[in-house]
């Protein structure tokens, strides 16, 4: 008996001291977590709030004062510019990149915490704007664009003021205004210079800054077309201001072929803003949706536009822009060494409607979530299109495979129908596919709200059968997820469409989820007024594409939002060896053989840039593919076959008239959702709550949802919801 109570003391002092060691180890990682936040936002704060006081005349002499102090230090006035305009945010980085190592998988149990029994607004799911030029515009995106524009008109007037403060009493007219235009030239190329650090950013796809900040692609490639149209404007009008003064001075032609070795070089200046415009005029909407391959060709000329712009410049102007730059250049060499590898597709087939499903293999280490998208690229039809789809599979439908439905929209995914018809009538074809990503929100924002409000139009309902299979999943495992009430909206043309939401079969995947999760399917044929002859139609069970993992290659693990640890090192290492390759070259060779000549040192300081990713980062990426190679060997010798076992639990077709879902389903022909019904209805239903609604569909779906929800929040009543607009549309 005494031995016993000894034991039962000892178990007792050992599960004490077990919590008391997590505790202490958990509040260490949230203080870590949160210093480290907040000296981002210091750094961010203080970089920012230089660009935006650098117009004025006292802090440029503050920065020629820095220049001059620094300027015979180991990396002369390049060194200079660089640690004040690109360090901060390759520093930034550096610590988002300590930040999602240390927060780790526990991200959705840490915004579990967070979340508030009392509903509010959010700046980021506040539709401010709906019908205006940048389409629907969250609170905190009309802050950025507020802020931008305050600084391009801030600039300039301050540019402008200092101009005409330097023009004297006896000019001519003729003189005057030829200083204006070069002066104000030269101010508007420094703006967009600036505004060119940002550009580059938001089309990094696996950045590890828009991890940090959970931006995912589909959404910052918004903020890049923004970006785009500024930077672009800029540039032109800077070209367009000295063309003009040329031509008055009687010596436009000397100076546009112009090509010194001291100063500003005005020719590659005149090839990277002829490329520049080349992308601009393809990139507009009409254009792009005309011809996309146009837009999509003419957009690799960034290459030379960035390496023509270092020629024009210099190296120390570049630097001043790099930042944003370097980190492009991170992600598209990564993204160049997955995309090499050749994908197994599990299975393919073509849907009734036309739509094709491809389930391709996936080692088990890849991580992603129902938010997440991929780029694809078939081999047979072209090897220099990728195309996105969002995923319609969850993480928890099986570990090593992915899928994704694509509908014929053209000519590229009508020949890929094609093949994956051929391939089922087992005619002599093969599909080879290769694949970038996965991509898109670090944080399964879905599974943070107890209501959901689901709106799909056509193939927009791919992420959400990926997020109901989730959260069915979840419910069924016991695992953290917050829904518990569901109502997806979904409008079709036709009812050829209506078999793509048989593709999951949810009582298979969460038997009597009823009981766990209410959900509510409304759907909306908008071109038919009657239902078809054959009852039943939306419930004819589709044999699933669930197969065995072969034994071929997988997706590639390297990604930039895959493995935290192995991302990091990347860039990190990258980062370094770019700062190592500067100083060697700085004194090795451009002081000891005396290059002074502005455009070389520019196009060695890309080379630099380039060379550094593909050594040192390679090296990187050398290690993170043995360490993947010898994951898949114990994942091999460990390895037991669950998908096959969702297979078999969801092969068996089940009565109609007995299943749970078609007595949820309603579907009205010939009506389109009215959303100011919806929301009344749900609002009286669920009450005081915060309700998140999710839009996969057209920009007039979009446009449609978001403004009944902004009337809703003006006009609201304390005890209805507050709805939260999240827009998971892909428009590249």
């Amino acid at each position: 008996m005494e031995k016993h109570s000894v034991d039962n003391s000892s178990l007792l002092s050992a599960s004490v001291d077990e919590t008391d060691y997590t505790m202490k180890t958990s509040s260490i990682v949230s203080v870590t977590k949160w210093t480290l936040k907040y000296v981002i936002c210091v750094i961010f704060i203080a970089w920012t709030t230089l660009i935006f006081v650098f117009p004025l005349e006292s802090v440029g002499n503050l920065v020629n004062k820095w220049i001059n102090a620094t300027s015979g230090t180991l990396f002369g006035i390049t060194g200079s510019l660089f640690l004040i305009f690109t360090a901060p945010i390759l520093i930034i980085a550096f610590l988002a990149i300590v930040h999602l190592i240390i927060s780790g998988e526990d991200h959705l149990h840490i915004n579990e915490k967070k979340s508030s029994k009392y509903p509010s607004f959010r700046l980021w799911t506040f539709p401010a704007v709906v019908n205006g030029p940048f389409g629907v515009v969250s609170a905190a995106e009309l802050i950025g664009i507020v802020l931008f524009s305050a600084y391009v008109i801030w600039a300039i007037s301050v540019y402008t003021v200092r101009a005409f403060g330097s023009i004297s009493d006896h000019s001519s007219f003729k003189a005057m205004s030829m200083f204006m235009l070069e002066i104000l030239g030269l101010r508007l190329g420094s703006i967009g210079l600036f505004c060119l650090a940002f550009l580059f950013l938001p089309v990094s796809r696996g950045s590890v800054l828009l991890r940090y900040i959970d931006i995912p692609f589909e959404h910052a490639t918004r903020y890049h077309v923004w970006l785009g149209h500024l930077t672009m404007a800029l540039f032109t009008l800077h070209g367009l201001f000295y063309v003009i003064a040329w031509a008055m001075e009687g010596r436009l032609i000397q100076e546009l072929l112009g090509w010194v070795d001291i100063g500003v070089a005005n020719l590659p200046g005149v090839i990277s803003l002829l490329a520049g415009l080349l992308m601009w005029i393809t990139s507009l909407p009409g254009v792009r949706t005309w011809n996309f391959e146009l837009f999509f060709y003419t957009h690799q000329l960034y290459i030379v536009f960035v390496v023509f712009l270092a020629l024009h410049v210099g190296d120390f102007i570049f630097a001043m822009a790099a930042g944003g730059i370097f980190i492009f250049a991170l992600d598209r060499f990564l993204r160049f060494c997955q995309s090499r590898r050749k994908v197994n597709i599990v299975s393919s087939r073509s849907l009734p409607c036309g739509t094709v499903e491809l389930v391709l293999s996936k080692p088990q280490n890849l991580r992603y979530n129902a938010l997440s998208f991929i780029f694809l690229q078939i081999r047979e039809l072209s090897w220099l299109q990728w195309h996105p789809f969002s995923v319609s599979s969850s993480p928890l439908d099986g570990k090593h495979h992915l899928a994704i439905l694509i509908k014929v929209l053209g000519k590229w995914t009508e020949e890929l129908r094609e093949k994956v018809t051929g391939v089922d009538a087992q005619k002599d074809l093969s599909i080879t596919a290769s694949v970038e990503g996965p991509y898109g929100h670090e944080v399964p924002y879905h599974l943070m709200y107890q209501n959901l409000i689901l709106v799909a139009g056509g193939i927009g309902l791919s992420p959400f059968l990926a997020i109901l299979s989730d959260i069915l999943h979840r419910v069924r495992d016991g695992k953290s997820c917050q829904p518990r009430n569901i109502l997806l909206v979904w409008a079709v043309k036709k009812s050829n469409e209506l078999p793509l939401l048989s593709t999951i079969d949810m009582e298979a995947m969460c038997p009597f989820f009823s009981d766990k999760v209410n959900i509510d399917i409304h759907i909306y044929v908008t071109r038919e007024s009657d239902p078809p002859l054959e009852e039943g139609y939306i419930y004819k069970p589709i044999k699933p594409s669930f197969c065995p993992v072969p034994s071929g290659c997988g997706m590639s693990v390297l990604v930039g939002t895959g493995h935290n640890f192995w991302s990091g090192l990347y860039v990190m290492s990258s980062t370094i060896g770019f700062v190592v390759l500067l100083g060697l070259l700085d004194n090795y060779y451009i002081n000891p053989f005396g290059i002074y000549k502005w455009w070389y040192k520019g196009l060695l300081f890309v080379v630099c840039m380039v060379a550094s990713v593909v050594i040192f980062g390679g090296l990187a990426i050398g290690l993170w593919h043995i360490w993947e190679k010898k994951s898949a060997m114990k994942e091999k010798s460990t390895h037991i076959n669950v998908d096959k076992v969702e297979e078999n639990g969801s092969m068996a077709p089940k009565d109609p008239s007995q299943d749970n879902v078609s007595k949820s389903t309603v579907i009205r022909y010939g009506s389109r959702p009215e959303f100011k019904e919806i929301l009344e209805l749900m609002s009286e239903k669920w009450g005081h709550v915060d309700v998140g609604v999710l839009v996969c569909g057209p920009p007039t779906l979009q446009t449609s949802v978001a403004q009944e929800i902004r009337s809703h929040s003006i006009t609201r009543q304390g005890h209805y919801p507050i709805f939260h607009f999240h827009s998971h549309s892909f428009d590249l």
